[in-house]
């Protein structure tokens, strides 16, 4: 059984495993952030994020350069996301984290309690914790207090997997909005297009997938939210 982080962080590969931490510095540089003038609220949560990753590592009294052999994230990468440059992929945020004994649960707890938050976001505003080239998660509310819904507006490139059946505890459910995406639940698999929607407990088996060469989207709802 795992839970909803290691869940969201299998969701993010797409089929195949990789047998060291991610070095991210090409897929990063397909952030949306780069390249172009953030918005006001975009640089305050990227913000929040670079100083409390600077705040963990010299409270530890690491160097850069030490949490970088720690973590597998290269040094230019550590000192980007520092300098607010760079906004982070769950994979690597939770492997700098694991690297200073932090997890992310403590981490956006923290940044929650520190960061202002509007009820409104806009579309470039919605925190990237997947991965831009395979599934995409992007997250409504990263810095909202007392979250108890993890909501995200997902997206399959052709051939994305989430790889082997897992389960967690808690219930999700979502629609799909464009194109089409299989699901498997325990022994049934079903693929659903534009108007489909699925519900059911987690700690049920499932996996998601896009078998076709379109891309697929969807809506999606986790409670209760470990990030």
């Amino acid at each position: 059984m795992v839970d909803i982080l290691t869940t969201r962080r299998r969701r993010c590969k797409q089929v195949g495993h990789r047998s060291a931490a991610p070095r991210i510095d090409d897929r990063d540089r397909r952030s949306p952030t780069i390249g172009r003038r953030p918005h006001p609220e975009e640089e305050r949560s990227m913000a929040a994020i670079g100083l409390k990753i600077q705040e963990l590592r010299r409270r530890r009294q690491l160097s850069a350069r030490q949490l970088a052999i720690r973590s597998g994230i290269s040094h230019s990468t550590i000192s980007l996301l520092e300098r607010d440059r760079l906004s982070p992929s769950l994979d690597t945020l939770s492997a700098i984290l694991e690297a200073m004994g932090s997890t992310l649960t403590g981490f956006f707890s923290e940044i929650e309690a520190t960061t202002p938050f509007s009820p409104f976001y806009r579309a470039d505003e919605l925190a990237e914790i997947g991965r831009a080239d395979g599934i995409s998660y992007r997250m409504v509310g990263i810095n909202h207090p007392n979250r108890h819904l993890l909501l995200l507006c997902e997206t399959y490139t052709p051939g994305s997997d989430t790889g082997q059946a897992f389960s967690h505890t808690a219930q999700e459910a979502g629609v799909v909005t464009k194109g089409s995406v299989e699901v498997t639940v325990g022994e049934e698999t079903r693929l659903l297009v534009a108007g489909d929607a699925y519900y059911f407990d987690s700690q049920t088996p499932h996996r998601f997938r896009n078998p076709t060469d379109s891309p697929a989207e969807l809506i999606s709802a986790i409670t209760p939210p470990t990030y």
